[in-house]
Formats: structure tokens, C-alpha cells, sequence
């Protein structure tokens, strides 16, 4: 057990502060019997929620780990993964969630990284995961959840886990500028990077959400995108702030997701632009009741106007664009749904009320209106930095400004439009994909001599990752060998889509690989494919 801390701090500390454990004990004080998570035909009260987290709390202090001490946590959508990021905040530890589609060498590479102490699993990961903490000498916690498979013999889980632990909030001095979370997000090396964020940046995000979305008690919430990711715990966090119910499904299904929109009368969705054409062309989808649906929330690339507008008569009148990073905690821009249909491109709108948006030019100094230059942020939602790496994190904090990397420039009423990445990240389908990750694979082929890796655009999954490889003189090669060599050694949403091999690669005089002429020859590559 933890030393004990003297009451005079304890008091002092409890007063003023403001940590996420503590949004959730509040709402729960407030809210008690009100229903907080729906999962199928199970429903979670804010007051269970509120004790069964602390209860695990309890159990984590009870165990030897120390506030400050971090917990990597690999699971998927459920009632179980709120329980268990909530007990580990308000035991005053650190949350690492884990990208759950990540293969066993990043996994392992994530939690040796993040110095985890302990490694929590839900049962459906048991099996393939369990072995990862072995390797590493971690102790495992298991989750169970609804409709998994029976736990291994043996193993420690969320249940024993709270037997016996008091209900009470912890009696645990946070301050709420304490490191609360450090989530892996892929970066330019090949190697996920660690933003660290505190109490403090996570929650002045959820209160800015609030206000974005206009959020009440009485708002129902989708909840099937990846909780393991920032916008999605975002989401719930700002639900549970509000008071308002979240319904989790393990991932996106258009049948199960029409179906909970009329059964549960959600009022709010947050999906990606694929997922909204496949509920509007389900063969279903005119059978069910979506008058409930208040406001549609849509992320990581825009909307043509013929489907916003087909949403807009057929699902939902209000649909509006959300976006951020993990660095920034999101929402940092809106674009409001009565400005949809008002501009062309991938306007990003503006910015939330918790921080403030500029673009820069490689100077640091400010752009007007039509200027194009890098998208820079500052705010209290803005990370503490990355873990073990403070030169990444003082690059991304020049000239005082937080540095997103992308490209964009203002109109001229202050709406923000996205131009391009100066990171070579691909984002595919929510999940984001390091070309240069990608691009040594390929490199280890034997036939391979050079290969340069590009996201285009792609009906599903937004952006699709491409390949473009030149050969070693003699050697022969098919597309499909070398998709096949890409698969052995990445998860499946990294692989390429298509591996196109060329004589040369575009490139500057001094051999630079121009990957926007990659870009603008191949544009239409998938524009036929729905895979």
C-alpha cells in the first residue's frame, strides 16, 4: 500500500482540483441511478460505474502500484474498458491504452516504451495477447465481456479484481496537471510515439465538447468507433461529464447500428464518411426510426455535398465534421452543420472554444486569410509532450505554438480549410498508417530496390495505403508476392491496397522521391474499389 498522505494535503488537494476520476464521481453523486452505459441488453448506472471503478481503484493500490506507476491497457469496446480506464485514473496511475489491431511487436514495443507495470486484456485478447505479457514478466488482468469467451484457468480478472474493495473514491492526492494518460499514436520514424497528457488537457477538451455539440442529460451517444482511440474515449468522457447515456457496440455494424439508433433513440452519431453511406444504401435502413438522431457527427475526411445532402433528407438534418489529433486533444475544430452545404473542399471550420488555431509559415510568423502554411494550435488541450522524447516534443512546440504537421489555410470569414500533411501519415479507414513504416517492409523484399508509399483517395476507407516500387535490375516480381510479403509483417489496415511496380520513381535532382507527383498521377486508383 501507498504511504500515507497527511489529511491536511489530502484536504487541500481534494478542494480545488480536477481530475477525470473526479468527472465521473461527480456525475454519479449528481446523476446516481440515471443510466450511463448501454452494451446490448446491459445497463450500467452512473452510480455502478462511479463504484465498480473505484472499487478496481482500490484494487490496483491494494496490489503495490504507486501513483505515477503506468497501466497498458488492450481491449475493445465495452462497459468493462470504461471500468477499467476510470479505476486506474482515480488511483492516481497512468492510462496507456493500446491500439488493439496493432501487431505483437508493436504491442510489445508499446508497453516495454510506456515502463507498464501491469497489462489489462479483455477476454477476447486473451489467447493471442497473454503471451506479450509473459515476454515482458507483467502480470495480466482480464476483462470479461458481455457475450466473450469463458476466462483461462487461472487467470486474474475484473471480477475477483473488485471483490471485497470499497466503493469510495480514493483517498488519493492527483493534481490535475499529473501525467493521466499516454496514448501511442503512429509517427513518422515507423515507431509509435507517446503523448502524454494530463488531467487537466483532457478535461478542458470535455467541457469545450459540451458546448460543441450542444450536449444534455437527455442525449443518447453512439459509441462504436475504437475507445482505445483519443475522439472515441473523448466522446464517452464528454457523455460521462454530461450525464448523458452511451451506447457501446465492439465496433462498427450498419444493421446493429440502425437498429440501436431506434431501439435505444440515440440522439447522437460519430462515425467516419464510409460508415454513414453504408447506413444510408443499407436495404434496411428505410425500416427503421431515426427521428431521433439530433445531430450526425462525421470525421477524418469530408463529405461529398450529394451525400450530405441525401443524409440530410433521408437520416439526420444536422451533420457536422469534428476534428483534431491526439496531440491537440480533440474537438479543436468544428465545422457547424448550418455551414455544410455553404463551401466546397475539406473545410475544417473553427476552432473549439478550448484552444486557439493559427496558420504559420516556416518562420513562425502568423498567415492571414488565403495563406497557405502549417495548421499550429495552443490551448490547455495541447499534450505535455512526448514520452522519452523531448526533442520530438520541443520541435513541436516552436515559436510557442503547438505544430500539427498538416497544411491549410483561412478563408475569408475564419473558416479553416485543410490542404494537405506535411507528415506522410496515411489515414485509412480511422486508423492513421506511417508511409515510411510501410515503406521498410518493402525495402526488406529481395527484389525491391526502392519503394515510396502514399495514402489516396478511396470510397471506404477515405484514404487507401498505395505502394509504388522500382525493382533490382534482373529480378522479377509480382504484385501479389509482394503483398503477401507485406502481410507477414504488418496488421492487416497498414498493408498496401495495391503495389504498383515502375521503372522509376518520380524524384528531385538531388533523388528525393516526389511523392505528390505519386499523388496527383494516381489519384483515381481506387476509384472503382469498395475492399
Amino acid at each position: 500500500m501507498p504511504a500515507a498522505t497527511p489529511d491536511s494535503v489530502l484536504q487541500d488537494n481534494l478542494v480545488s482540483r480536477i481530475t477525470l476520476g473526479d468527472t465521473l464521481h461527480r456525475s454519479a453523486r449528481k446523476f446516481r441511478d440515471k443510466i450511463a452505459l448501454i452494451e446490448g441488453g446491459e445497463r450500467t448506472s452512473y452510480a455502478r460505474l462511479d463504484a465498480d471503478s473505484n472499487r478496481l481503484a482500490h484494487h490496483l493500490l491494494a496490489r503495490g502500484l504507486k501513483p505515477g506507476d503506468k497501466v497498458a491497457m488492450l481491449c475493445g469496446n465495452s462497459s468493462a474498458f470504461l471500468v477499467a480506464a476510470y479505476g486506474i485514473l482515480k488511483a492516481g496511475l497512468v492510462w496507456v491504452p493500446v491500439n488493439i489491431l496493432l501487431g505483437a511487436d508493436d504491442v510489445q514495443y508499446i508497453v516495454q516504451h510506456a515502463d507498464a507495470r501491469l497489462l489489462i486484456l479483455d477476454d477476447r485478447l486473451y489467447a493471442t495477447l497473454h503471451p506479450v505479457a509473459q515476454r515482458l514478466g507483467l502480470p495480466a488482468l482480464v476483462c470479461e465481456t458481455a457475450g466473450g469467451p469463458p476466462v483461462a484457468d487461472g487467470a486474474s480478472t475484473l471480477a475477483q479484481a473488485l471483490r471485497g474493495m470499497s466503493a469510495e473514491l480514493p483517498q488519493v492526492v492527483i493534481d490535475d496537471r499529473d501525467l493521466a494518460l499516454i496514448m501511442y499514436t503512429s509517427g513518422t520514424t515507423g515507431r509509435p510515439k507517446g503523448v502524454m497528457h494530463s488531467h487537466r488537457s483532457v478535461h478542458s477538451a470535455l467541457v469545450s465538447n459540451i458546448a460543441a455539440f450542444n450536449l444534455t442529460p437527455a442525449d443518447v451517444f453512439s459509441c462504436f468507433l475504437p475507445l482505445f482511440h483519443c475522439a472515441q474515449f473523448g466522446s464517452a468522457a464528454t457523455v460521462l461529464l454530461t450525464g448523458a447515456s452511451l451506447v457501446i457496440q465492439r465496433g462498427f455494424d450498419a444493421t446493429a447500428c440502425l437498429d440501436a439508433v431506434q431501439r435505444e433513440r440515440m440522439t447522437i452519431l460519430s462515425g467516419l464518411p464510409l460508415m454513414y453511406s453504408a447506413l444510408l444504401d443499407h436495404p434496411e435502413r428505410a425500416r427503421h426510426d431515426l427521428a431521433s438522431l439530433r445531430l450526425c457527427i462525421y470525421a477524418m475526411a469530408p463529405m461529398s455535398a450529394t451525400l450530405l445532402r441525401r443524409l440530410m433528407a433521408e437520416v439526420c438534418p444536422n451533420l457536422a465534421l469534428g476534428s483534431g489529433q491526439t496531440e491537440a486533444w480533440p474537438v479543436t475544430q468544428y465545422f457547424a452543420p448550418d455551414q455544410q452545404l455553404l463551401r466546397q473542399g475539406n473545410c475544417w471550420g473553427q476552432p473549439c472554444q478550448v484552444n486557439e488555431t493559427a496558420v504559420m509559415d516556416g518562420e513562425g510568423n502568423l498567415l492571414g486569410p488565403g495563406q497557405l502554411g502549417e495548421i499550429v494550435h495552443r490551448g490547455p488541450n495541447v499534450m505535455l509532450g512526448y514520452y522519452k522524447d523531448p526533442e520530438a516534443t520541443a520541435h513541436a512546440r516552436r515559436f510557442g505554438w503547438h505544430h500539427t504537421g498538416d497544411l491549410g489555410l483561412w478563408d475569408e470569414d475564419g473558416q479553416l480549410y485543410f490542404k494537405d500533411r506535411s507528415k506522410d501519415i496515411i489515414k485509412t479507414g480511422g486508423e492513421n498508417v506511417p508511409s515510411i513504416k510501410v515503406e521498410e517492409v518493402l525495402l526488406r523484399h529481395p527484389a525491391v530496390a526502392n519503394a515510396a508509399v502514399v495514402g489516396l483517395p478511396h470510397a471506404q476507407w477515405s484514404e487507401a495505403v498505395a505502394a509504388f516500387v522500382t525493382l533490382k535490375p534482373g529480378a522479377s516480381c509480382t504484385e501479389q508476392d509482394l503483398l503477401a510479403h507485406c502481410r507477414q509483417h504488418l496488421a492487416g489496415f497498414e498493408a498496401p491496397k495495391r503495389i504498383t511496380v515502375l521503372p522509376a520513381l518520380p524524384a528531385t535532382a538531388t533523388g528525393k522521391i516526389q511523392k505528390h507527383v505519386l499523388r496527383g498521377d494516381y489519384r483515381g486508383l481506387f476509384e472503382a474499389a469498395v475492399d
